[in-house]
């Protein structure tokens, strides 16, 4: 058969993949033996061009595809289930690197050659996405995604359902674990939402490997992805490339007795917002895991990009976004789902009323810039004083502490540590009413008590610094 003959007889960019053979019966290296003219034309370096590599233009037969594009462990799943495996190919992707779409498929060619094995590869490309191929999935993928979906559209409880659904796919793998988690490059911050681990491998979280260099992994990862949709490690020969291209992360894997790796960055409006990833899986199924988990991940970065939101949008209806303790509106919900029965109210609790000394002649004489300055550090101090307790700014400088579950005498302890940080007029000070509350009373009442001595501690405030009256 004359490969170049063969190949020019398809009208798409089409092109000839071989993989060379190894003793050991591994697979060596990929090459781009001859391409039509369309697929060779898709090389030329102009602004018209939808691929923008910085790799060699000019088409060379015969070299390896590495040359030309970026080392992409799926592409090398994708050539090797064809030309070594003997399966027809077919995928319908996004890569991250490329603003198009790749409509792409492949053709196990039975050519005599001792050392490689041969496939076709050929691609259409297009700048918008089609339903019809993004749908055109096995039943069972299908099926699969759709109970996904049902169970995020219906959802009250929105973390129990994630629950849910990383079981559902941990099952899907057939993998030992399998987790979500949330990420925030902007922020520099990684957070776990669900997990679930296989029963007989007992106790298995990622939180006991999340310390304050765990993000400085998770960056590596897009890295080593680069920009492909998804990673996944099937073999040892995978995870050497993971060892030479990422020691850091091939030593954490081994660590923690990684064998093979599913792993799908979560992307909403160019943004990654997370990841899923899935290990020691069934690396027989990895086809059909991956058509899985490329349509259900987009449903599911959907829905958390959704959750975020949410959670933001509450965040700033009861957070101060001045000092980033909570605000009026928090603690009238609050004190409403108290008195409302809405909330069970432990035996006992602390109300503490802390109103800042001084903020008017900060603001008068130095700006309010410097009386924004003032509130923050006053704030902090109730941080650093009352942690664990419920901090509101009820004012403009009166700040309300609620503490549940906290004895008497640990919170007139945390007390008199304020008053210390208070000491002097030149010092951030604050004028505290404390009731602890024992019989039951509503707590309106018992805000009232702390807020009538408060007063009265105001009172001696200015007895004792007659200078600071008119602050």
């Amino acid at each position: 058969m004359d490969l170049q003959e063969y190949v020019d007889q398809f009208d798409s960019m089409t092109c000839i993949m071989s993989v060379e053979k190894k003793p050991d019966g591994t697979y060596g290296k990929m090459r781009i033996e001859v391409g039509n003219k369309a697929y060779i034309d898709s090389f030329k370096s102009n602004n018209d061009t939808p691929i923008n590599m910085p790799y060699d233009r000019s088409f060379v037969p015969g070299q390896e595809y590495t040359r030309y594009l970026p080392k992409d462990l799926n592409f090398e799943h994708f050539i090797y289930s064809s030309a070594v495996l003997k399966k027809p190919m077919h995928a319908y992707i996004h890569p991250d690197r490329f603003n198009i779409w790749f409509n792409i498929f492949s053709l196990p060619l039975d050519f005599e050659d001792p050392d490689k094995f041969y496939c076709t590869y050929t691609q259409e490309l297009s700048t918008e996405a089609n339903l019809e191929q993004l749908t055109n999935l096995s039943a069972t993928t299908i099926s699969n995604v759709l109970k996904t979906c049902i169970k995020l559209s219906s959802t009250k409880n929105f973390l129990k359902t994630m629950d849910e659904i990383i079981a559902d796919i941990r099952i899907i793998c057939r993998a030992n674990y399998c987790c979500i988690m949330q990420t925030d490059f902007k922020a520099n911050t990684c957070s776990l939402m669900s997990e679930n681990a296989a029963p007989e491998i007992g106790r298995h979280t990622l939180l006991d490997y999340m310390d304050d260099k765990f993000m400085d992994l998770v960056k590596t990862w897009l890295d080593t992805i680069n920009g492909s949709n998804c990673l996944i490690i099937k073999d040892e020969n995978d995870m050497n490339e993971i060892k030479v291209h990422n020691p850091p992360w091939y030593a954490s894997m081994q660590k923690a007795d990684i064998h093979s790796l599913v792993l799908f960055p979560l992307r909403y409006n160019e943004d990654n917002i997370g990841f899923i990833w899935a290990t020691n899986f069934d690396t027989k199924d990895a086809e059909h895991i991956k058509e899985t988990l490329e349509l259900a991940t987009f449903f599911i970065a959907s829905e958390i990009a959704n959750y975020q939101l949410l959670q933001k949008l509450e965040m700033l209806s009861t957070t101060d976004l001045l000092t980033g303790v909570n605000n009026r509106n928090a603690m009238n919900n609050r004190v409403l789902k108290i008195v409302s029965g809405r909330e069970r109210m432990p035996d006992s609790y602390g109300i503490i009323f802390a109103d800042l000394n001084g903020l008017k002649s900060v603001n008068d004489e130095n700006g309010h810039n410097a009386g924004d300055s003032f509130l923050k550090n006053a704030a902090d101090a109730l941080k650093s004083c009352f942690g664990g307790s419920e901090i509101y700014r009820a004012g403009g400088d009166e700040f309300v502490i609620i503490a549940m579950n906290k004895s008497k005498e640990l919170l007139e302890s945390q007390i008199e540590k304020l008053r210390k940080k208070s000491e002097g007029p030149e010092q951030i000070s604050f004028a505290i009413g404390f009731y602890y509350d024992e019989k039951h009373l509503d707590i309106r009442t018992a805000m009232r008590e702390a807020d009538a001595l408060m007063y009265e501690d105001k009172k001696h405030y200015y007895e004792m610094h007659p200078e600071c009256r008119n602050r």
